[in-house]
């Protein structure tokens, strides 16, 4: 195994931490050694300094897409935190139907939606609750990710009978359809209701003209420090419309000080 120096993994968490907002303490530098050591012996690197520098030097994107792709956790599921997924459904859905009535155009953003999960779940909620008027609405969600390998995989809809276990069995006969024996595809009626793109949310600017609706950003900020979590929501806010949602991880928090969102209920909050 290749070891990483103190200097590297400074070097390397640094670089990390300012370009993409993931805060790599030295708790886990075995695990970073670990995730990487494939990458390392495929190109021949002899130390963590060559892989350094092969990073910077790179121009393709690919290296750092590797190595992004490499150190983040992307586990998630269908109905994770269901309370989550009520409250859009029985509170959110009828206060936007009411509100944006004459627009009939909803704007949903599932940031660092990680393998489709999440964004498919509330295509599928919105589906049910709109029934025949959805034809009237443009509800399309932008569901975006830095890993380029997650956003493929979403992208392809298909996953297996453990991954849809959760799935109501109304769900599964109206949105999915078998493959094989072990797997399920989600249907083009769904499919084409989220957008993917890859989106870093440490970008300086946000390139979107029209504020969202409804945010989600679960299980995210859990690997950013404070300041870089705080200026995150504040950009948030900026783009959510007035009266609309963001939605964290049940093991985050926002600092109340720092947010001029207002506390719902837990990992809920709102722009008034």
């Amino acid at each position: 195994m290749i070891n990483i120096s103190d200097k590297e993994f400074e070097y390397l968490s640094t670089f990390v931490r300012n370009n993409y907002g993931i805060n790599l303490t030295e708790k886990k530098k075995s695990l970073v050694v670990g995730r990487l050591q494939n990458i390392l012996l495929e190109h021949n690197f002899k130390n963590f300094t060559q892989y350094y520098e092969y990073i910077l030097s790179d121009t393709s994107g690919q290296a750092v897409t590797g190595l992004i792709n490499k150190i983040t956790t992307n586990h998630t599921y269908f109905m994770r935190e269901p309370e989550h997924f009520n409250f859009f459904k029985n509170k959110v859905l009828p206060f936007l139907e009411n509100s944006v009535q004459g627009a009939k155009d909803l704007r949903i953003w599932s940031a660092g939606c990680s393998s489709g999960e999440e964004p498919y779940t509330l295509a599928m909620i919105i589906s049910d609750y709109f029934g025949e008027e959805k034809l009237w609405w443009d509800t399309r969600i932008l569901a975006t990710d830095i890993s380029m390998k997650v956003i493929n995989k979403a992208k392809a809809g298909v996953y297996s009978d453990e991954q849809v276990n959760a799935i109501p069995k109304i769900w599964k006969l109206k949105y999915f359809e078998k493959i094989d024996e072990n797997n399920w595809r989600i249907k083009e009626s769904i499919k084409k209701e989220v957008i993917f793109r890859i989106f870093n949310l440490m970008n300086k600017s946000f390139p979107f003209k029209k504020k969202f609706h409804v945010i989600f950003c679960r299980n995210v900020m859990i690997y950013f420090d404070n300041e870089t979590k705080d200026n995150l929501v504040n950009k948030f806010y900026e783009y959510t419309e007035p009266g609309g949602y963001l939605f964290i991880g049940h093991s985050e928090s926002l600092n109340k000080e720092k947010t001029k969102y207002k506390y719902i209920m837990p990992a809920v909050y709102r722009k008034e």
